[in-house]
């Protein structure tokens, strides 16, 4: 198939503006920088805290609604063994920020920590920190390749350029001006990209509605005419697996550096919980043009196209869904302002991910390696990270080119191992570190007990409703849901106990490995600010409080 000009001229100037603007940032970063006494970390990582409320909802709102949000919808409404029952993604992101503004933002903010590691560091830590570090960095690196595959295929469709090319120079791009850049980058191009997205999802979707190609989403998914209804069913016998679905896409995004990053970088708490709110309103009017048009891809009669039968999700191209219905049912110009939106909505989550991967890398990890670190290192570090998780994450794309699949991924990992942990550094003044080690253990174990298709594990660990499906067994017990718990649980019983013995002295001292006895009071997080907390190495607690009791239950 011949090079579509046009089409690359399109994918240049886009990528210029882009790349301009993320320049643009990284001129203001250094300007910022000169003119503050704050360290290059804050700066770099947080833009010196000093996002204001519009600036927040842009950035929040973009870094979320990437490609995977928008064609990841699309895709699920057209897959007849989903639909839009499994693909309320709008309405759970919104949920999350929700409950992130109502019960995270504030105890991370007011804590002024850097990174979502940081109240572990205080708590267990340095090198138990960068153990749980390592399993934040892979979710981020898993986020990489949903998002390259989202631009590339975008760019590929409307250039035809070979697949690999275009997300290979997406990933270069966003890779260079997050590099340059860091937050300011990040944040001024998520501007552009969020107003690209909102402004060409409401623009393509009154085409999409006014083709001939679709005699309306209503009469067709009442009488299966084309392919199973595209509102999905939840039978009895899969409420479990759809709470545990709908529960893990609500707070599991609430366990990534990428949440984290834009509430810590606000000029105050309650501006970045404002930010939070707002955000969840945006992400529900701009999901409305994705769940229209998946529910018009599951009702077109595809011979009445150019594209022609069978449709994309029986030819094993269903992550092309929206691309497709684009070039097929809009006019050229249409089409090309969709094609970028989406380019624009992955890029921002792209571009995310690398600065998120890089924050917790050089924070916790190298900063545990090498305490005395100057400036100057810390920039590079970052900088080096931010290329090798790029080239790492987008290496991934050739596992797979389902969106879906490493979204489910992703999420899954920090919702299972992550998100009670945070829960309980948080909440929970008796968490210690010999319970985050047996939760962590314990979330590990029954997740790959229960098995993984992705990844070929066999199911060992079978819960209720456990059935065999053509010769493979598939849990419908909210499986996810379970083990994020039992880790939960465990951290808890774990902590209580451990701290009850070695206070009590039933068990010697010398096998206080954590320190659960005689802790001073918590220092605070490398390169925070603005908070004072008093040391005193004599006093001893029974668990190491994090922070005061006003954010402790």
């Amino acid at each position: 198939m011949a090079v579509n000009i046009t089409g690359v001229i399109v994918v240049v100037i886009f990528y210029s503006f882009v790349f301009a603007i993320g320049i643009w940032g990284s001129v203001r970063s250094r300007k910022r920088k000169s003119r503050t006494s704050v360290g290059q970390l804050e700066n770099s990582l947080l833009a010196n805290r000093s996002v204001g409320l519009i600036m927040g909802v842009f950035t929040m709102s973009a870094t979320w609604i990437g490609g995977g949000f928008v064609m990841g919808t699309v895709e699920s409404l057209h897959n007849p063994t989903k639909g839009l029952l499994w693909g309320l993604f709008p309405l759970q992101l919104s949920m999350a920020f929700i409950v992130g503004g109502l019960f995270f933002t504030k105890p991370m903010r007011d804590g002024n920590y850097i990174t979502m590691m940081d109240p572990f560091e205080r708590k267990y830590g340095k090198t138990l920190t960068a153990v749980f570090a390592v399993v934040a960095i892979v979710s981020e690196v898993m986020w990489v390749p949903m998002a390259q595959i989202s631009i590339g295929v975008t760019v590929s469709v409307f250039s035809n350029l070979p697949l690999s090319l275009c997300i290979w120079i997406s990933a270069a791009v966003a890779i260079i001006y997050t590099m340059l850049g860091g937050l300011y980058s990040v944040a001024f191009t998520d501007v552009i990209q969020l107003a690209l997205v909102f402004g060409s999802l409401w623009l393509c979707a009154p085409f999409v509605l006014a083709s001939n190609s679709y005699t309306g989403i209503t009469w067709p998914s009442i009488n299966n005419t084309h392919q199973p209804s595209w509102l999905g069913k939840v039978g009895s016998d899969n409420v479990g697996r759809w709470m545990d679905e709908f529960l893990l896409r609500c707070i599991g995004c609430l366990a990534f550096q990428d949440f984290h990053q834009r509430t810590l970088s606000s000029s105050s708490t309650s501006t970045a919980r404002i930010i939070c709110f707002v955000a969840a309103g945006v992400v529900i009017i701009v999901g409305i043009p994705p769940l229209l048009i998946g529910a018009i891809a599951a009702s077109v009669d595809w011979n009445t196209t150019t594209y022609g039968a069978p449709s994309p999700y029986d030819r094993g191209e269903a992550a092309m869904t929206f691309p497709i219905i684009l070039q097929n049912l809009t006019p050229t110009v249409t089409f090309y302002l969709g094609m970028g939106a989406i380019a624009a909505a992955a890029m921002s989550s792209a571009d995310s991910s690398l600065l998120a991967a890089a924050s917790i890398f050089t924070t916790t990890i190298y900063k545990t390696i090498r305490p005395q670190v100057s400036e100057r290192e810390q920039r590079w570090v970052i900088r080096i990270s931010i290329l090798v998780v790029g080239i790492v994450g987008t290496s991934l794309t050739h596992l797979s080119n389902s969106i879906v699949t490493f979204w489910r991924l992703n999420l899954d990992l920090s919702y299972t191992l992550m998100l009670p942990q945070l829960i309980c550094i948080l909440f929970f003044r008796v968490s210690n570190g010999y319970g985050a080690v047996i939760g962590v253990t314990v979330a590990f174990v029954m997740r790959v007990l229960c098995g993984e298709p992705l990844f070929n594990l066999p199911i060992v660990l079978h819960f209720p409703g456990s059935t065999l499906e053509d010769g493979v067994y598939v849990q419908r017990w909210p499986f996810k849901t379970t083990c994020m718990l039992s880790a939960l649980v465990s951290i808890l019983t774990v902590s209580c106990v451990s701290s009850v013995l070695f206070n009590k002295g039933i068990l010697p001292d010398r096998w206080d490995v954590f320190k659960v006895k005689s802790q001073g009071a918590p220092k605070p997080a490398d390169g925070a600010r603005g908070q004072d907390i008093e040391s005193n190495e004599d006093e001893e607690f029974t668990s190491e409080p994090m922070l005061t009791a006003n954010f402790l239950i």
